[in-house]
């Protein structure tokens, strides 16, 4: 890891002459942006989530939550393959970005069943189902669209509830653009180096501080308020970087750990409410916390290690660039966060 990030100092860091060794790494990261904002370019499609609760002896209330995109829905219907039907009318409702739906499932013999999410393999989502108890056991699983079927087991263990949440994790901040846009800021800004190993760290703190918290209750923020804030912040950190570019070092140039710290909190409240849409499994919710929060921690080092070797990469190339152009990723970045300040204001 060190070694990680002694070259991501020598990529990041400003060149001291020359034309060509200058803007390289910043037509690199400039690209890297525009990869990641073409592919996300408003936040990610939250999963599907399916619950089961067993109130009485093979009697379980359902709750099926799926994603929306203005009025179309995913085409998704769980599906199982022995004796299971619903015994009540189904109800829906249709909150910002979803459809829900309520019913009472009659399943005697639900373990040993297999469970399929029909028109999952035809989607680019996945589906988060739970299924609790009467006996207070419980089984979590994630289906993805190249695996849309599962068995449910007599018992579940630690270790895959633990493995289903780190996943989680990890998808969630490498299909996050907003959270990596802002990390790719601090990058950039810090130069790579023990800066950015501290920034870094700080920003880990500071969300998994506010993730612990409102992922546990404690602490109640409004959603929309926050993601706007999160994509203001992007906006702060771009504009800090041309502010250094021109020779005029800001507070995120001088003590980036404090910034990334400071708006770390509000991340940490983005990455609770992704955990929400899905919920937290009785009985293993400090353990699917954790590992949720893990994940989210290897996603992010893992895309900071892809823009390092793809910032060498673009330096071997060795392509004389004008200097103007290492302006190009703090403007992309902030003018792409700036869009999303708006459309998350105008939401309200």
């Amino acid at each position: 890891m060190r070694l990680l990030f002694k070259v991501g100092w020598a990529v990041l860091s400003p060149a001291s002459g020359g034309a060509v060794r200058t803007p390289r790494p910043t037509i690199a990261l400039a690209a890297v942006l525009l990869c990641l904002a073409s592919s996300a370019f408003a936040h990610e499609m939250r999963p599907a989530y399916l619950e089961l609760r067993e109130e009485k002896a093979g009697e379980f209330s359902v709750l099926w939550k799926i994603p929306m995109l203005g009025d179309a829905r995913l085409a998704l219907e769980p599906e199982f393959s022995g004796d299971a039907k619903a015994v009540t009318p189904v109800t829906t409702r249709t909150p910002p970005g979803a459809a829900i739906q309520q019913w009472t499932l009659h399943a005697p013999a639900l373990r040993g069943q297999t469970v399929r999410i029909r028109g999952l393999e035809s989607t680019m989502t996945d589906v988060l189902v739970r299924v609790e108890f009467a006996d207070g056991t419980a089984w979590t699983q994630r289906f993805i669209p190249s695996r849309p079927t599962a068995m449910i087991p007599e018992r579940q263990s630690s270790l895959a509830v633990a493995g289903v949440y780190l996943s989680l994790g990890v998808e969630h901040i490498l299909t996050g653009v907003d959270h990596l846009l802002f990390i790719l800021a601090l990058m950039i800004i810090t130069g790579g180096g023990w800066k950015l190993v501290k920034t870094v760290t700080a920003f880990t703190v500071a969300h998994s501080i506010t993730l612990a918290a409102a992922s546990l209750g404690f602490v109640h923020v409004p959603s929309r308020p926050v993601e706007a804030v999160i994509a203001l912040s992007i906006v702060f950190v771009a504009a800090e970087i041309v502010h250094q570019r021109s020779g005029r070092e800001g507070v995120t140039a001088r003590a980036p750990w404090i910034v990334a710290f400071t708006f770390g909190l509000l991340h940490g409240f983005g990455f609770a409410g992704a955990l929400s849409e899905v919920g937290l499994p009785q009985g293993h919710v400090p353990l699917a916390l954790l590992f949720f929060n893990v994940g989210v921690e290897v996603g992010q080092l893992f895309f900071i290690a892809v823009v390092f070797a793809f910032v060498a990469l673009v330096r071997r190339a060795r392509i004389a660039l004008p200097r103007w152009a290492q302006l190009a990723p703090p403007y992309a970045i902030g003018s792409v966060a700036m869009f999303w300040v708006m459309q998350r204001v105008a939401a309200f």
